[in-house]
């Protein structure tokens, strides 16, 4: 694997919260300035590895939620529509 590889494979590791800290120590540093150029387009690219993982790990959490809510909906569609049949 090359160092980039390993990087993206090191990101796509991380769970939601360590990404988010990591991507904030990121900012402070680029925002802080004192890097070299080469150090800062580093930062940079670690920084976009990591936001892509939180983005990530946020869709899959809306998908899990929306999941959840359309299982909850169709379920008491159901007992509506058992509950009419009764009558």
């Amino acid at each position: 694997m090359t160092g980039k590889t390993e990087q993206t494979a090191a990101a796509e590791a991380l769970g939601y919260e360590q990404a988010r800290d990591e991507l904030i120590e990121v900012v402070r540093r680029l925002e802080a300035g004192g890097t070299t150029l080469e150090e800062s387009l580093a930062l940079w690219e670690r920084g976009e590895e990591l936001a892509k993982v939180c983005r990530r790990r946020l869709d899959g959490a809306r998908a899990r939620l929306d999941a959840a809510l359309a299982e909850e909906e169709e379920e008491e569609e159901e007992e509506e529509a058992g509950a009419a049949e009764e009558n």
